[in-house]
């Protein structure tokens, strides 16, 4: 009988003769999970492929354009220089590259303090900017000076810098002093979805979410001081699934970023395009009602150029007319039928057909029998009269619209207003849902004074208190490829949010 290390040592022999994942795993009855324990065991980091060698093909994507909206959706990972995706969870390099470009200069400090395998450093090296890039893992390092390792021809141009690369923990900046960095860009580990070493002393991949978030103020923080004024902190980090609902990992670290007195300048949604939405899991998906995660968020954090400054400085408050709830007609019939339901976390429909496609995809799937209400937040028009009483039978939807959010010159006192108000309409409302029913609300992010107010996170945060709503879902909405938008100093938002809640 094969013992356990004999039977190791074929699965990585295997491995390293081009063998695939699901091969192995058929071969061997194993897992994703146990290969990957496996291969990490073997080679100290988390990894796909076991071959070394790489051929630079180019050093510069082909027909490169920076990203103008706030959904970056790159189809192909990238594979210029020498990156690739077999460091497992590492991150496009057209993400990077992105954030580089628009927030710092040739010769500028740019710092990653989750290197992994040196995907930041690598971008750093090809777009002349200094930077500093360290991981917990020693052999990632090794694998980051590998994929550093390489020549560009001598321009005039634009200076090479070669990235500083070594061992380290992120919680701990003290070699750097206060306001010494440019920019900072870093993909950290979501909490314990994937581990990155063999339980090494440090390693946050082996936190739970509530450790993991702790420890990550410490990061934060030390962002924060390093970090000159006005300078940006851009990171990249996704959702978890526990239990078939939605985990906001997301909006949760961009708390505690806030909470260490960052400013929140953009809020990028990155598009993932490697979910299977087809056969085993698009009838699961149905079957049992959840989504395929398929976005991350990136936001892009700031670092204020002066301490404690209010913002309501210079603020000019608005006499907003009081928001009202508008009943539209609940049976509202959907023209045509639903060919196929959406089931990603990112749905993205043509631009003339967003609303209706919208529409049919909510209330076909958590109003499988035409009970549902559909509300709108908006404006209060004086040649309107409105009861302000919903019918008392009960209904599986209540669906929310917000139409107000559309509205260009919103402040922060529209941003209170807005929020205490939809609270208070959910809460007085719930006893009209059924129990397993849904509450969806669309809403949108909006910006105020250069800076972005996120509405969804919002919204997640101040119904965590409600304990008859559990959140199920939260999807992002986009119309399809729109026209090319100029460079400017902020991206245009082009995505809407559904937050999904049952009601136990």
């Amino acid at each position: 009988m094969i013992n356990l290390k004999e039977f190791e040592q074929a699965i990585v022999s295997d491995k390293l003769n081009g063998m695939s994942d699901l091969e192995i795993g058929k071969k061997y009855k194993i897992t994703y999970r146990q290969l990957e324990n496996i291969l990490r065991k073997a080679t100290g980091v988390s990894i796909s492929s076991l071959k070394k060698e790489k051929k630079l093909k180019r050093l510069a994507p082909k027909d490169f354009k920076e990203e103008t909206t706030t959904v970056w959706s790159f189809r192909s990972r990238g594979d210029w220089a020498t990156h690739s995706g077999e460091y497992r969870g590492n991150w496009s390099p057209y993400i990077p590259r992105n954030v580089i470009l628009k927030y710092s200069k040739p010769g500028e400090l740019v710092l990653d303090y989750f290197c992994g395998a040196g995907t930041t450093a690598v971008e750093a090296k090809l777009l002349g900017r200094r930077c500093i890039a360290f991981d917990i893992n020693e052999k990632a390092i090794e694998l980051a000076r590998q994929n550093v390792d390489f020549k560009i021809p001598d321009t005039k141009s634009l200076k090479i810098y070669e990235p500083e690369l070594f061992v380290g923990d992120a919680r701990d900046l003290s070699f750097l002093e206060d306001n010494s960095v440019d920019l900072i860009c870093a993909h950290p580990p979501y909490a314990d979805i994937i581990h990155y070493t063999n339980h090494k002393e440090g390693d946050l991949s082996f936190l739970n979410l509530d450790s993991f978030l702790k420890e990550m103020k410490k990061v934060a923080c030390e962002s924060y001081r390093v970090l000159k004024p006005g300078r940006q902190c851009a990171i990249l980090i996704g959702d978890m699934r526990r239990h078939k609902h939605v985990v906001p990992l997301g909006f949760k670290l961009i708390n505690v970023y806030l909470d260490a007195g960052f400013k929140l300048k953009e809020l990028v949604i990155k598009r993932q395009h490697n979910c299977k939405t087809t056969g085993f899991w698009y009838k699961n998906s149905i079957k049992y009602n959840f989504l395929l995660l398929a976005h991350e968020y990136l936001p892009i954090f700031e670092k204020p150029l002066y301490l404690n400054e209010s913002v309501y400085i210079g603020e000019t408050l608005t006499q907003y007319k009081e928001i009202f709830t508008l009943t539209t007609n609940t049976t509202k019939p959907q023209k045509g039928k639903l060919k196929e339901f959406e089931t990603t976390t990112v749905w993205i429909f043509p631009e003339d057909k967003l609303e209706l496609s919208l529409e049919k995809n909510v209330i076909k799937r958590y109003a499988p029998c035409g009970k549902y209400r559909l509300i709108e937040l908006t404006f209060k028009d004086e040649d309107k009269e409105y009861t302000g009483r919903l019918p008392l039978d009960t209904m599986e939807l209540l669906f929310v619209k917000s139409p107000c959010l559309e509205f260009k010159e919103l402040n922060y006192e529209f941003v209170d207003m807005y929020l205490k108000h939809l609270k208070t309409f959910i809460t007085n409302t719930i006893h009209s849902i059924n129990k397993d029913g849904y509450c969806v609300i669309q809403t949108r992010d909006i910006q105020v004074k250069g800076y972005i107010e996120p509405m969804a996170k919002y919204i997640v945060d101040i119904f965590e208190d409600i304990p008859e709503l559990f959140l199920k879902e939260i999807v992002v909405v986009s119309k399809e490829a729109h026209k090319e938008k100029e460079l400017s100093e902020n991206l245009e938002i082009t995505h809407n949010y559904l937050i999904v809640y049952r009601r136990l």
